[in-house]
């Protein structure tokens, strides 16, 4: 927990809410659709690497506040082999 107390002050110091916020994510290629199904609305970039066993995923979403960025990267951890940058 002391990890998101940490990135909420730094989100919350660097950011004015709302503001678009840009997620990103390495996952399994089998994955995809599992974090895809999680994320808040916005536009995504999707890249499939060059051995096609992972996709980049990027996505710019509005959000309202520090605790929704935090939600998302916590629902996203939950997904087997995923990087989250």
């Amino acid at each position: 927990m002391e990890f998101y107390d940490r990135l909420k002050s730094q989100l919350d110091q660097f950011h004015t809410w709302p503001s678009q916020y840009v997620f990103k994510f390495i996952v399994p290629a089998e994955r995809q659709e599992e974090l895809l199904s999680l994320l808040p609305p916005g536009q995504i970039e999707q890249k499939l690497s060059s051995t096609g066993k992972y996709v980049s995923i990027t996505l710019k979403a509005m959000v309202s506040d520090s605790e929704q960025v935090i939600a998302v990267y916590q629902r996203a951890g939950q997904i087997q082999g995923i990087v989250s940058l």
